[in-house]
C-alpha cells in the first residue's frame, strides 16, 4: 500500500478511531498526540515523575499496531491494566514501559519509537508538545444563583467532566516548546486531519501550542476536521456548528478545506455549512457511524470516507 502522508492530530479515543481508519488508507501516518492528561494512570505517572502523560500517547501506539498475531498481541499487552489495590493497581503496562523508555533515554520521541518496532506501527506517533500541560477553562452556568457567571477550572478531568458550558480553553505553560519532529511532521504532511475526539481537551488544544498552531498554518497540506458523532460530555447542547465556531473562536487564522460529518449528527446543515464556510472549508457528509453503535466511527466506513476525499 501507498498513499498521501498523513498527520492526524487528537486525543483517546477518537484519534484512535481515525488511526484505525488511516492504516486502511496510507501507510505514511504520524499521530500528533496531546499531553494534557492529568488523571488516572497517567496523571499519577506524570506527577510523580514529572514526565509527558503517557496514556494517549500508548492508544495511539496501539491503534497503529501490525494487524497480526504480533503486532495484536504486544497491542493486547500495553493496553493489560493491573488490578487490585495495591501500588500498580489502574497501571496500564504500556504507560509503564514508555515511562521506563523515557527515564533511559531522556527523549520522548526515542521512546514512543521504541514501542512502535515494537508493536511494528503502522505509522509514528509524537506528542503535541515537548512538556507536559495543563488545560484551563472558563466555564459558565456553574453557579446556580447566577447562571452566566465564569468560573475558572484547571485541569483536563476537570474540563472534560464539568457540567457547566465551556466558553473558552487555554494551556500552562503558555507556549511550551514542541518536538521537531513534530513540526517537521505537519510541515511535509499532505494531509492533517483534526478530530474526531474530545473537542475542549483532545482536539482544540492543538491550536493553542504556538510553534504547532503556526506549522498548521503554514504548511502546504490540506487540512481535514472530522466532528464528533454526538455532542454530549464537554459540549453537551452544542450543535455541529457551535463546535465549528468554537474552533474559529480560539484560531481564527486557521484554514480547513473540509469539514466530515455523519449525516446522522447534523442538526443543521445549513448552519453547518456556514460555519465550515468560515474556515474556507466544503462541508462533507458521509456516513462513518457504526450501524450497530451510532455514537461509534466505523472504521470501514471513515476509511472510505478518507480515500473519497484524499483522492
Amino acid at each position: 500500500m501507498s498513499g498521501p502522508a498523513v498527520v492526524a492530530l487528537g486525543g483517546g479515543h477518537g484519534l484512535a478511531a481515525s488511526l484505525e481508519a488511516l492504516k486502511l488508507v496510507t501507510d505514511d501516518i504520524t499521530a500528533v498526540v496531546t499531553v494534557a492528561d492529568n488523571g488516572g494512570s497517567s496523571g499519577r505517572l506524570r506527577d510523580e515523575f514529572d514526565v509527558l502523560p503517557p496514556g494517549d500517547l500508548r492508544m495511539a501506539l496501539t491503534a497503529l499496531c501490525d494487524d497480526t498475531e504480533w503486532g495484536h498481541t504486544w497491542r493486547d499487552v500495553l493496553q493489560h491494566r493491573f488490578r487490585g489495590e495495591g501500588p500498580l493497581a489502574g497501571h496500564a503496562l504500556g504507560n509503564l514501559l514508555i515511562t521506563a523508555l523515557w527515564d533511559v533515554h531522556q527523549d520522548p520521541v526515542v521512546g514512543l519509537d521504541l514501542v512502535g518496532r515494537l508493536l511494528n506501527a503502522r505509522g509514528r506517533v509524537l506528542p503535541m508538545a515537548a512538556v507536559p500541560l495543563e488545560i484551563t477553562a472558563r466555564v459558565h452556568g456553574l453557579d446556580t444563583g447566577d447562571p452566566d457567571t465564569l468560573t475558572t477550572l484547571r485541569g483536563q478531568v476537570a474540563v472534560a467532566t464539568t457540567r457547566g458550558t465551556v466558553v473558552s480553553i487555554a494551556l500552562e505553560p503558555q507556549d511550551p516548546p514542541s518536538a521537531p519532529e513534530t513540526i517537521a511532521a505537519v510541515l511535509e504532511a499532505d494531509w492533517l486531519i483534526l478530530g474526531p475526539g474530545s473537542w475542549f481537551t483532545s482536539v482544540m488544544p492543538h491550536l493553542m501550542v504556538p510553534a504547532l498552531r503556526e506549522a498548521l498554518h503554514d504548511t502546504t497540506a490540506r487540512r481535514l476536521l472530522t466532528l464528533n458523532l454526538e455532542h454530549s460530555g464537554e459540549t453537551a447542547g452544542f450543535t455541529a456548528a457551535q463546535q465549528v465556531e468554537a474552533l474559529v473562536d480560539h484560531a481564527p487564522r486557521m484554514r480547513l478545506d473540509a469539514v466530515l460529518a455523519d449525516p446522522s449528527a447534523v442538526d443543521d446543515e445549513a448552519g453547518l455549512r456556514a460555519a465550515a464556510g468560515r474556515l474556507g472549508a466544503d462541508l462533507v457528509l458521509a456516513p462513518v457511524a457504526q450501524r450497530s453503535a451510532p455514537g461509534h466511527h466505523d472504521s470501514l466506513r471513515l476509511a472510505a470516507a478518507y480515500r473519497d476525499l484524499f483522492g
